[in-house]
């Protein structure tokens, strides 16, 4: 046999091991491209067993990922999911409470809007005790919860009945303090990111407003920031920029404000009630909406984390 003959050989099968290198080294990076490159804001289901009730709101996310939203099941309860997408049974309210808004405290404690019971309801993660954080007699129910970074605690409080609602505040000693009255159904309501801010929706009006925030929770400078022509809202949450996520509640969508209330973007979700919205994922970047008119979540990517991911 011939050198050139050998050489000839060699050099085939070199380009032979070089190639499939390459086929393998260009799979795998689509493989990872392909992880890394899903599309923004085009929601999809997370959950599709509906194995929560038509009271399907919350939701929350903890430093583990976990999803936390209420009425798993039955009413009185709080359902958890995990990242890949299932569910189970996380706790049994105490009897006579139903949660709605869920948020965690710096502790890493979850905080519950019962709204049958009048109570901000507190529980431990790793016991699972349940105790109460506040309670008023007259407020109409907490709806909807949000939460400065120093844990003072803001409740939306509508009366749906007369289409009106309060705001309130529970400070560090656990005590209910009446902040406004007389306004519209007050529903969504949300911190900044700088904790200047505290936003609240009211949802038969259609409005957004805005309020000046100091550290003691005080709030001032009410201003509208935005009104939409149809639909109501319910739950919203602010990414990491500030940027406001309002569920439209009967239009089927989350609407992406800016903090001065300017309409970026619409969402399209694959039921018609979205109730509220959370951010978890990773990175912080994966939106998880709750579904009332067929007890599922959807979720979707977005650009920036949200707010409270990772404190």
């Amino acid at each position: 046999m011939s050198k050139n003959y050998i050489n000839h050989w060699v050099l085939v099968l070199s380009l032979v091991i070089v190639g499939a290198c390459s086929s393998k080294s260009t799979e795998t990076e689509n493989k990872e491209m392909s992880s890394t490159t899903k599309p923004l804001y085009k929601s999809q289901p997370f959950t599709s067993n509906s194995e929560f009730t038509g009271g399907i709101e919350g939701p929350a996310v903890d430093k583990d990922g976990i999803l936390y939203v209420v009425n798993f099941g039955k009413e009185g309860t709080i359902g958890q999911v995990t990242p890949d997408g299932k569910a189970s049974l996380f706790v049994n309210l105490p009897e006579g409470s139903t949660g709605n808004g869920i948020r965690f405290n710096s502790k890493g404690e979850m905080l519950i809007a019962d709204y049958t019971g009048h109570n901000v309801l507190k529980v431990d993660m790793q016991t699972k005790e349940i105790s109460v954080l506040a309670h008023h007699d007259d407020l109409n129910q907490p709806n909807d919860i949000a939460i400065m970074d120093n844990d003072i605690v803001f409740a939306s409080d509508p009366d749906w009945k007369n289409s009106k609602g309060q705001i309130w505040r529970v400070g560090l000693d656990g005590e209910f303090v009446l902040l406004e009255t007389d306004m519209g159904t007050t529903n969504g309501i949300e911190v900044s990111p700088d904790n200047k801010t505290l936003y609240v929706n009211e949802s038969v009006q259609r409005t957004v407003w805005a309020y000046d925030l100091d550290e003691k929770g005080e709030i001032s400078n009410k201003r509208l920031i935005h009104t939409f022509e149809d639909f109501g809202m319910d739950g919203m949450r602010v990414d990491v920029d500030g940027d406001l996520y309002v569920t439209r509640h009967g239009k089927g969508t989350v609407a992406k404000l800016s903090p001065e209330g300017e309409l970026l973007k619409e969402i399209k979700m694959s039921g018609e009630k979205p109730s509220n919205i959370a951010f978890g994922g990773p990175d912080g970047k994966t939106a998880y909406v709750t579904l009332q008119d067929n007890g599922n979540i959807d979720s979707f990517l977005v650009e920036k984390p949200g707010r409270a991911f990772g404190k």
